[in-house]
């Protein structure tokens, strides 16, 4: 007795080897049958006895490749054709796409003994790969993915790579990067204006250039890097001068866990998210005698670590023999370079050679950055080896959408049924050229997933370029979402926790209903809407957007707003360091409203400190202030400063004067900096403690969400958590998006899903 069975599979289905392993399946259990890859995943006929047929049911999901994700699998009966073998058939693209595109992949270890193997024809070749690692979503262009719609399509395989890329019990059976060097890209060297120069070995003449202290622009799989050797301190200096960063710490590449062990304590969890196929930077604890230069990392206790993830970077760190300084090949703000004339005509300046290739990128993709909080991972940028990995909604989206997301660590994400696609990371739309990049993504997803969107969702505030994009798109529904909404309801969706809850989201800025800024908020808060029941106190933003440049202009509000025209008798440091005629006009502004917005902010009141204690008066890049006054903070326990919740407000206000007041009072009393820093910290914790203690006897609630950029501070995020859990609160906080605003689309998405379902 035969039967024959039509099986569809969805999810990370292509790309991955699941076709192979479809074959090998069936043969191996005596089916006759095909798979072929379509634009809603792989579709399986398969015929054979029924108990075999059940038994590759079973084996699809229990035995499926280790980088297949599968999302859904329907199966039907289908007519008895008496198929006795078993083939892999051309794919169709006939269908409305569902298909699910891999992101990039580390280099497997497979491909590795290859590498290093002097027999092996691939030996120490830059662009092996297989099934089961190397490029995907940067190279891909169209689906299904085959090499046809890939980057690999001006490369003909040689007769050897057909050979393997037709073989069924091969590692790179239907493997569409698949190369060798007869075949494959090309390796080669330039000078600081691109003109190739001759190297026998390009690899060691590049190892021998960063050992003498040279800066070299990489071409990698998502754009170019900009490297050096990380334990040279003036190279480094020379790197940020070169690219005008001038303090955002950077990020370096390590051979392997044991040479980042060497530099960090690295716990197990975070060993297992370094050596992961996804590579992203981990920020680890650098250790007190840690060799790399002091001005990779300034004034941070943390260090940004990644392993190598293509064979090129692999074979450069065995040349250099040290710790190497990656960072996004670009100016500060721009977005990182993946075009090879672009590379030349902006990084000339920067780098005094090129590592580069003839392998095009179709899509930039920076590096992903994530860290280790209760062990679990916090993403803080997510894209290479995460984008564009879809994440399941906690309601289907019932019609295609675009969420255009925020205005700064920007990404989009494209919305249909079960599943939003999330972007890379895009970064700060203030650069047009960043922005520029937003618009083409954009169009680029839309083609790749073929999601034409009826709803856009967007930012309430109407000067975020992504907001203004949204707002000119024609014959589409327009639906905007509070920033801080947005920001409570992502973390809510990851979860799949359909609320209310009580959402605490902290950032820098975020424009509220009532047009002022917003930032230190306590909502009552469901997909379908939120209520605000407390905020931290207001004050002045003397200058504007100038004040979040310079946080000395935060504590002079703060200090104004709590002592008046008796601020200046203060004998603080602060004081004397800003010429009097300057604070004179400030506070002109401060009594006049001047220029001078209210905000709730709770970003804002960590400028004010970190100025108040010398730490930082002004900014090279955002939240440096508060990341440097986390840096600083004693780590043994504190007693917190005093506050006040005025409820006979609606809704409730957190006053802060007894912070401020108590802060100026240590500093006049001589209390290190340090021991300030982590009162301060343990303060803002017990704040969000009570403030969600004094909802929950009003509202029954015991769930909490925790949001906005604030939390990206391990310190205070930790004391939250487990405060929080202490008081008996179930806590949720980020793990698949970040809490800063590269999370808002996905809350942008789960809110506007929402309101359609409701009707509204």
């Amino acid at each position: 007795m035969r039967d024959r069975r039509k099986i569809t599979v969805q999810g990370i289905v292509q790309g991955v080897g699941f076709r192979p392993f479809v074959y090998g399946l069936a043969s191996r259990l005596g089916l006759g049958g095909t798979v072929r890859n379509n634009t809603t995943g792989v579709v399986i006929e398969v015929e054979g006895e029924p108990a075999c047929l059940d038994s590759f049911l079973r084996a699809l999901v229990a035995e499926a490749p280790p980088l297949a994700r599968i999302e859904r699998i329907c199966a039907e009966q289908a007519p008895v054709e008496h198929d006795t073998a078993f083939a892999i058939e051309p794919s169709d693209i006939r269908h409305e796409t569902q298909v699910f595109i891999a992101a990039d992949v580390a280099t497997c270890t497979a491909c590795l003994q290859e590498f290093n193997d002097p027999r092996d024809r691939r030996y120490q070749y830059p662009f092996l790969n297989c099934t089961n690692c190397g490029p995907r979503f940067t190279i891909v262009s169209a689906v299904p993915y085959d090499r046809e719609r890939t980057t690999m399509a001006r490369f003909p395989m040689c007769p050897a790579c057909q050979a393997e890329y037709h073989d069924p019990g091969d590692r790179r059976f239907h493997a569409q990067p698949t190369a060798c060097p007869s075949c494959g890209p090309r390796l080669w060297v330039a000078d600081s204006q691109g003109a190739e120069i001759h190297a026998d070995d390009p690899l060691r003449f590049i190892g021998a250039r960063v050992r003498e202290g040279s800066i070299i622009a990489i071409k990698g799989l998502g754009g170019y890097h900009l490297a050096c050797d990380g334990s040279q301190q003036d190279v480094v200096r020379q790197l940020r001068r070169r690219k005008q960063r001038e303090a955002k710490p950077l990020a370096v590449m390590v051979e392997n866990l044991e040479a980042a062990q060497r530099l960090c304590a690295v716990s197990a969890v975070e060993a297992e998210a370094l050596i992961s196929t996804r590579r992203p930077i981990v920020l680890l604890r650098k250790h007190p005698d840690c060799p790399i230069a002091d001005a990779v990392a300034p004034r941070n206790r943390d260090l940004g670590v990644m392993l190598p993830y293509t064979p090129l970077h692999h074979r450069l760190l065995q040349q250099v023999a040290a710790p190497l300084v990656m960072t996004s090949g670009n100016l500060t703000e721009a977005p990182i370079i993946c075009e090879d004339d672009e590379a030349v005509r902006r990084l000339a300046g920067m780098a005094d050679y090129f590592l580069t290739h003839n392998r095009p990128i179709h899509t930039r993709c920076d590096d992903s950055v994530t860290r280790i909080v209760f062990n679990q991972e916090v993403p803080l940028r997510r894209s290479r080896g995460y984008a564009p990995l879809p994440i399941r909604l906690p309601m289907p989206c019932p019609t295609p959408m675009l969420a255009c997301g925020g205005h700064l660590k920007n990404t989009f994400c494209l919305a249909y049924g079960e599943y939003a696609f999330l972007s890379h990371h895009i970064g700060d739309l203030e650069d047009y050229r960043t922005y520029q990049a937003f618009v083409d993504s954009v169009e680029h997803y839309k083609q790749l997933f073929e999601i034409s969107p009826h709803v856009v969702a967007y930012d309430l505030h109407p000067g975020y370029r992504s907001s203004q994009y949204a707002l000119a798109l024609q014959d589409l529904r327009r639906v905007g979402v509070q920033h801080h909404h947005a920001h409570i309801a992502a973390c809510m969706a990851e979860h799949a926790c359909q609320g209310p809850v009580i959402g605490v989201a902290w950032d820098g800025t975020g424009y509220g209903t009532d047009g002022r800024i917003w930032g230190g908020e306590f909502l009552l808060a469901s997909y379908y809407g939120f209520e605000r029941l407390a905020h931290l106190e207001e004050v002045r933003l003397p200058g504007g957007e100038q004040a979040i440049r310079q946080p000395w202009r935060m504590a002079a509000a703060y200090l104004h707003q709590v002592y008046d025209e008796a601020m200046g008798d203060l004998d603080l440091a602060l004081m004397h360091a800003i010429e009097p005629r300057t604070w004179q006009v400030l506070c002109q502004m401060l009594a006049q409203g001047l220029n001078s917005p209210w905000t709730s902010s709770a970003g804002r009141l960590f400028d004010a400190v970190a100025a108040l204690l010398g730490v930082r008066h002004e900014v090279q890049y955002e939240g440096q202030a508060a990341v440097e006054l986390e840096m600083l903070a004693d780590e043994r326990p504190a007693e917190g400063y005093s506050f006040s919740l005025a409820d006979h407000h609606k809704p409730m206000v957190v006053q802060t004067a007894g912070i401020i007041r108590g802060v100026v009072d240590d500093l006049l009393s001589g209390e290190p900096a340090g021991r300030i820093a982590a009162r301060f910290h343990i303060t803002l914790s017990g704040i969000i403690r009570a403030v969600c203690g004094r909802i929950r006897e009003q509202t029954n609630l015991r769930q909490v969400a925790l949001s906005g950029g604030v939390f990206q501070n391990t310190l205070l995020l930790t004391q939250v958590i487990s405060g929080l859990r202490q008081d008996g609160f179930v806590v949720y906080s980020h793990r698949l998006v970040p809490p800063n605003d590269g999370g808002l689309c996905l809350g942008q998405v789960a809110v506007a899903t929402a309101i359609l379902a409701g009707g509204g």
